[in-house]
């Protein structure tokens, strides 16, 4: 557990492997929805709780030179050397720290706001950034919708991986982690004020970064899954060969993609 309350440290080792497989899983449908909502040449962004540089490198990519990315997070050791015009690699703590003082076309935030605890009001901050036309992306998980690592669970092993997805998820429940949060996005975004509400939702399955995923997260939370008697060193070590081998058809969770536009 880190000081911040977020149970998947990004400061670990194994951050960086999350990182790159969730890069592969899902940012072809962020960037998708993004482009759709007008990305493009000197528009404004603002990437809260960045977390990890691929989201950021699209973004720059998209708005160019004229363009401005405001990548925030509690941590931005991930960010290495890769700020520089047209970003900006800015530590904020979104809870905490005031806005940051100017308004965006594009505020964009993924596997944030289930995290937090006062996730209404990082919500509402978001949305206060947006100059009149500017969009809001909000991606966030549902563990609750497809809570199985494993939906075919034939094997041992099948049935292992998913007794510890689900002492994992309610370890992060204990946590303040809202499982059921991806699908109330459209409602808090029209909620919020904001116009032309939709949202999409999906999950790969049997992807091999699913198992780049799964692994990294495993051994980042360890000490959490013995701590608190989800599964043993033996069955751990057991599910990480089993992951590692390709024996499993492993899901990562259903991944909601909300967006809305400020009025004006």
């Amino acid at each position: 557990m880190t000081e911040d309350g977020y149970l998947l440290d990004n400061r670990s080792v194994w951050a960086g492997e999350r990182f790159e497989a969730m890069a592969v899983l899902f940012d072809p449908a962020t960037f998708r929805h993004l482009d759709r909502l007008g990305l493009g040449p000197g528009r404004r962004c603002w990437e809260v709780g960045a977390g990890g540089t691929s989201v950021v490198r699209g973004l720059a990519d998209r708005v160019g030179p004229q363009g401005r990315v405001l990548a925030t997070d509690i941590d931005v050791s991930w960010a290495g050397d890769g700020a520089g015009p047209p970003v900006e690699v800015r530590r904020h703590d979104v809870v905490a720290d005031p806005p940051p003082g100017e308004f965006f076309d594009l505020v964009h935030a993924r596997l944030l706001l289930v995290h937090l605890v006062d996730r209404e009001r990082v919500l509402a901050t978001m949305v206060g950034t947006l100059r009149p036309g500017g969009w809001l992306l909000v991606e966030d998980a549902d563990p609750g919708l497809q809570p199985l690592a494993c939906p075919e669970a034939r094997t041992g092993e099948e049935v292992l991986a998913n007794r510890i997805r689900t002492g994992f998820r309610s370890v992060m429940a204990g946590r303040g982690v809202d499982l059921a949060y991806g699908r109330k996005l459209p409602r808090l975004l029209r909620e919020a004020g904001l116009t032309g509400v939709g949202a999409e939702a999906g999950f790969p399955v049997a992807d091999p970064a699913c198992h780049r995923l799964e692994a990294a997260t495993v051994r980042l939370i360890r000490d959490q899954l013995l701590a608190h008697e989800v599964a043993t060193d033996e069955e751990i070590d057991r599910h990480l060969a089993a992951v590692e081998a390709g024996r499993l058809e492993l899901t990562q969770p259903p991944m909601v993609s909300a967006w809305g536009q400020r009025p004006g």
